[in-house]
Order: structure tokens, then sequence, then C-alpha cells
């Protein structure tokens, strides 16, 4: 852990860039070619995984102290909410009710607004949000995905001390 803090902020942001790529492309390998359908849960995680994708990809092409200091800040906004999506969705997994629900339907949402267009067959789900349906080492994907979530805002609440102190 300490060498990735002796990481200049830019190469952190890409590594943090990179990690949430890999985790996006594995989603779509499990809908897509395993066959496991998203829940609106999970498309809410994905929506702010490519935000902290986004924010991270910005952080490593900018140059500058206060504008790394934000975007530090940024990232860990955005990975506190999909922390709590994913601790919901693994609450709700652990507890199911006894009429499944998912909170309002994102996607149709969504679907009346021109962004369902451009983005057509990535972030459309209809799956369960307390379906187990995957497991490794005996975490579910939501459970994988609140951690990954934490570590992302652990690291950019570190990165964001670390730039405050050095100023």
């Amino acid at each position: 852990m300490r060498k990735l803090f002796e990481l200049s902020p830019r190469r952190i942001y890409a590594l943090v860039c990179g990690i949430c790529l890999a985790l996006l492309a594995f989603g779509l390998y499990l809908q897509h070619v395993v066959g496991l359908e998203p829940c609106p849960m999970c498309i809410v995680q994905r929506y702010t995984m490519v935000l902290i994708a986004m924010v991270a990809a910005l952080g490593a092409a900018v140059s500058g102290h206060r504008s790394h200091q934000a975007i530090a800040g940024l990232l860990a906004v955005l990975a506190v909410f999909g922390a709590f999506v994913a601790a919901r969705q693994s609450w709700l997994q652990w507890y199911p009710p006894e009429i499944a629900t998912c909170g309002r339907d994102f996607y149709g949402m969504i679907e009346n607004f021109p962004l369902q267009r451009a983005i057509p067959m990535i972030f459309k789900g209809s799956g369960d949000c307390t379906a187990i349906d995957w497991t490794f080492l005996g975490g579910t994907i939501a459970n994988w995905a609140f951690l990954w979530f934490t570590a992302f805002a652990l690291v950019a609440l570190l990165l964001a001390w670390r730039l405050r102190r050095s100023s």
C-alpha cells in the first residue's frame, strides 16, 4: 500500500481508471457471455463505475495540484455513493423481502431520455436485485462491488489527504 502512494497522482488515477474498465468489462462478460441479467441496482453501480473511470481518466490527463485535489474529492463522493448502493443490494440479498423489489425502475427512468439510445445494451437489464446468480470466494457481485467502491473511496481520500498535506 505504501508503494501505491509513492506514485504520482496521475498514475494513481490511471490505475483506478484501468481497474474500473476491467471491472466493467467483467460485468459485460457476465451479462453477455454467461447470461446474467443485471438488476436496476447493478445498473446504477455500473453508471457509478463509468463515472469513476471518467473522472479518474480526467485526473490522469490533467496536471495541477488544485485540480488533483478536486478530482480526488469527486472520486471519493462517487465511490461512497457506489458503496452505498452495493451495500444496500448486499443487504437485500442477505435479508430478502417477501415481495422482491429494488426500488424505482431505473431502466424505465432512463428509457425516456436520448441517452438510452446512445448506450443500448450495456445498461439494459431487468434482473432481481435479491438474486444471487454468481459468487466468488463466498462473495456476491454486490459484495465485491462494495469492496471495490470502498477501496476507491479510501484511495481517493488518502490521495486528497496527501495532496492537502503537500500544499
